[in-house]
């Protein structure tokens, strides 16, 4: 079974930072390509970053681009999202996938404002 457990959200204000990890669990995480969704208040799930198994390919939408950087580490079954330059309208619950798997995390709540 698969988990996956988000961390690292918050509030900060804009133009700050912060890096989300999710450490995932119940698959080989060296063979998964991973990603990172949000969920703003009113809004369907978008997707906002993706890596491949062994981290060499990236996607970011196009908001997040050059402020958000997606990482992992196979050593430690973890995928990051570092966020910088954060505007209100990155304001959402950030979720992790496994993107060939159905689970979902429970997210974590990133606020910015002032």
């Amino acid at each position: 079974q698969v988990q996956l457990v988000e961390s690292g959200g918050g509030l900060v204000q804009p133009g700050g930072s912060l890096r989300l990890s999710c450490a995932a669990s119940g698959i080989i995480f060296s063979r998964e390509s991973m990603a990172w969704f949000r969920r703003a208040p009113g809004k369907q799930r978008e997707l906002v970053a993706t890596v491949t198994a062994n981290g060499n390919d990236k996607y970011y939408t196009d908001s997040v681009k050059g402020r958000f950087t997606i990482s992992r580490d196979n050593a430690k079954n973890t995928v990051y999202l570092q966020m910088n330059s954060l505007k209100p309208e990155d304001t959402a619950v950030y979720y992790c996938k496994a993107i060939l798997w159905a689970s979902w995390g429970q997210g974590t709540q990133v606020t910015v404002s002032s």
